[in-house]
């Protein structure tokens, strides 16, 4: 396991450059679980990676009821799941997420819910909402496959 890296974020703007940065560096096989309290910014930055990679340009609603939204990119399919409303591992194998591992890029919110089905190579990124900043975030990102020393030196 590396050391985390900590990054604070001081704006919406900030924190969709950073998403954007990312997803420039993405490619099929990797998954980044997005852990955090309700409102840390979790779906903003979901929603600014996968529009930083689309060709056109297209809405993207949060996949709270939907539970999974694919999107055809430039770099492959990416998933944006939201597995908050999930009771049970088996939920999550019938959405098809565990062959998205493999094939697509793959966001997930509530990570915590995949349990066992967790991606080991999958990159951590926890929010934290600035309690005395409304626009602050901190993340703190953790991985132990060393793919992403490499994918990460953009925002570093």
């Amino acid at each position: 396991m590396n050391a985390p890296l900590n990054l604070t974020l001081h704006s919406p703007e900030e924190t969709a450059a950073i998403a954007a940065r990312m997803g420039s560096r993405l490619q099929p096989g990797d998954t980044i679980l997005l852990e955090g309290a309700i409102g840390s910014g979790k779906t903003h930055f979901a929603r600014a990676l996968i529009q930083s990679v689309l060709a056109v340009s297209e809405d993207i609603p949060s996949p709270t009821f939907t539970l999974v939204q694919v999107y055809d990119t430039e770099l492959g399919e990416v998933w944006h799941s939201d597995l908050y409303r999930l009771g049970s591992v088996e939920e999550i194998e019938e959405l098809g997420l565990i062959d998205a591992f493999e094939a697509s890029i793959c966001l997930i919110e509530w990570p915590d819910k995949l349990g066992s089905l967790t991606p080991q190579p999958a990159l951590l990124i926890r929010f934290t909402a600035d309690p005395d900043d409304h626009d602050t975030r901190h993340l703190t990102l953790s991985w132990s496959d060393p793919k992403w020393n490499i994918k990460l030196e953009i925002i570093q």
